[in-house]
């Protein structure tokens, strides 16, 4: 039975465990579980797993019910379809304001997010997926804009999923990985010269191109 890190409360360590395993594809999507049998595994009570549970539940990633069961919230064709509309619109306008707002706290955030980056390769790669969130956040926190800001970190998580779909059914090529990184150098070079359409254009062509755009065409497909 695991024992919850020093450092985290006992639902604090039920969601991060949670979270990973939903990101991971360790439960899938669509997987109903037992709270009481989920919380012994965890080794914590019910209580904190609640607690962790209504957080995910929040965050959309889990449904709860009335009695002690929950469920992974099912990933549809639909709302994969929703979340690229918003981020396809949302994202390059994030890029063009932090092209003109971006401070030069902004700037070594963004630089030191970009030298962190790793190709996402795999799904159960949390690193580089944190990594890559770390660096979105980085242009989303540049536009200086709370509401945007608070729009489109709150769809990452549920965004996160749809990528996973993209990464276990059509992994990126050595071709494409050089692509996407390299578009990510050229986004934070458009935002910290101050060059807000360059800026826009690049956020729009690496949304187009991203493994939330090609969970659409996965999930259409089943």
């Amino acid at each position: 039975m695991p024992i919850p890190p020093v450092a985290l409360t006992k639902s604090a360590y039920a969601y991060d465990e949670l979270r990973r395993r939903i990101l991971t594809g360790e439960i899938l999507p669509g997987a109903v579980f037992s709270q009481t049998t989920l919380a012994q595994e965890l080794g914590v009570s019910t209580t904190p797993l609640r607690e962790a549970l209504r957080r995910l539940a929040a965050e959309g990633m889990v449904q709860l019910d009335s009695h002690r069961d929950a469920r992974v919230t099912p990933l549809t064709a639909d709302e994969a379809r929703n979340l690229y509309v918003i981020r396809e619109n949302l994202d390059p306008l994030a890029a063009a304001l932090a092209a003109t707002g971006r401070t030069s706290a902004d700037i070594t955030r963004i630089e030191g997010a970009l030298k962190r980056l790793t190709p996402l390769r795999d799904s159960s790669d949390l690193d580089a997926m944190v990594a890559h969130r770390e660096f979105h956040r980085a242009i989303y926190e540049a536009s200086h804009n709370p509401l945007l800001i608070g729009i489109l970190e709150g769809l990452w998580d549920k965004a996160d999923q749809y990528r996973q779909i993209g990464l276990r059914n059509q992994k990126d090529s050595a071709k494409d990985q050089a692509r996407v990184q390299e578009e990510h150098v050229q986004i934070a070079e458009a935002v910290i010269a101050g060059q807000a359409d360059k800026a826009r254009d690049i956020m729009q062509r690496h949304v187009l191109g991203s493994l939330g755009r090609r969970a659409i065409d996965v999930l259409e497909a089943n």
